[in-house]
């Protein structure tokens, strides 16, 4: 087996046995239902703990690449053909288990306002640039990189008041002349918005990992807008197959993908799920977060992040947008990412679901 574990570097030797087996599984070297080495047989040869290997093997089911066996070992479910239909099932309308609701800490984050006007004094009073704060943009850049594997210049993220106005700016950043597909059921106010605009939106029906390849062969839709790690209101959490299902949907059309991710940060695997943005080699997904659940609701904070090629056609065409996001505002999130109590409140939540699942 051609792997190698580097001491040489800070990624975690379990992250770096899951990047290559992602990556050779994604290229075909194991096909659909291969069997992959057993947990003892690569821990000898890269020199790991069995341990790290069921690490990497438990988040690559959980992310649908492969599947446990009970007394059989680990099998690839990850599909190359899936636009070429296979059988699938409509989804089942299922009742929702209650999250765990946790608002970051009030005193946590009253402290560090005082601190920004402290900081920043009459600063905050000055009008934002028109994308963002830097201080905000470049927190963001860095902890996408850090969380998701996500490579994004600070320029290339856009700040916004919440989700319903970045969807607008969406769309009149790619135009109201095409279809958009969207996720049947999904959240009301992503078609609201569009429709008010005069889009004309396509609903495409749910199957248990994601849309449902009939559906998506058959739109005429050119913009797919989705919420691949846990669609509203259904739950479903589109595989890996399916990702990729829909990163070679918006190759073969030319089109975009918005990608929404309500809710990604607080999954209960040890790692993120992998965002289609950075599976995406053809620049064909356009990504969107808030902070609202991650924060609280009333932090109405939200960004874009465009692909390297619409940076400047969204400089020409929308750059004259003031931002709709308080100075104040953004220098106290620049500041939680930055010093990472952000990142330790999400590891606390995902700490507490993984407890209660």
């Amino acid at each position: 087996m051609n792997y190698h574990i580097r001491n040489d570097i800070s990624k975690s030797a379990y992250l770096q046995l899951y990047e290559q087996l992602r990556r050779d599984i994604t290229a075909g070297l194991f096909p659909y239902g291969t069997k992959l080495p057993s947990k003892r047989l690569l821990a000898e040869e890269l020199g790991i703990s069995v341990i790290t290997v069921e690490h990497t093997y438990s988040i690559l089911c959980d992310e649908g690449y492969v599947e446990a066996r009970q007394r059989s070992g680990f099998f690839v479910a990850y599909r190359q053909g899936d636009l070429l239909g296979f059988p699938e099932e409509a989804a089942q309308p299922r009742v929702k288990t209650a999250a765990i609701h946790a608002p970051f800490p009030f005193s946590q984050l009253s402290r560090t306002m005082r601190r920004v006007l402290q900081d920043y004094d009459t600063q905050i009073l000055v009008k934002s640039p028109n994308h963002g704060c830097e201080e905000l943009r470049s927190a963001i850049s860095a902890y996408l990189r850090r969380s998701c594997g996500m490579e994004a210049s600070p320029r290339q993220i856009i700040i916004g008041s919440g989700a319903e106005y970045l969807y607008s700016l969406l769309l009149q950043l790619l135009g109201n002349q095409v279809p958009y597909a969207l996720e049947d059921p999904s959240y009301p106010q992503i078609r609201r918005v569009y429709e008010a605009n005069g889009v004309q939106c396509r609903m495409l029906k749910m199957g248990s990992d994601g849309i449902l390849s009939s559906e998506l062969a058959a739109t005429d839709a050119k913009i797919l807008h989705v919420t691949p790690f846990h669609s509203y209101p259904s739950g479903i959490t589109a595989t890996a197959s399916k990702r990729w299902e829909y990163l070679q949907w918006a190759q073969q059309r030319s089109g975009y993908i918005i990608e929404d991710n309500y809710d990604s940060e607080l999954t209960v695997s040890a790692k993120n799920e992998d965002t289609l943005f950075s599976l995406s080699n053809e620049g064909r997904v356009i990504y969107l977060n808030t902070f609202s659940r991650t924060i609280a609701p009333s932090m109405r904070v939200g960004y874009l992040v465009l692909p390297a090629q619409l940076v400047d056609p969204f400089e020409e065409k929308l750059g004259f947008y003031s931002c709709t996001v308080p100075v104040f505002e953004q220098y106290v999130l620049a500041r939680l990412i930055s010093d990472g109590s952000f990142e330790r409140h999400i590891n606390r939540i995902r700490r507490q679901r993984r407890k209660a699942k």
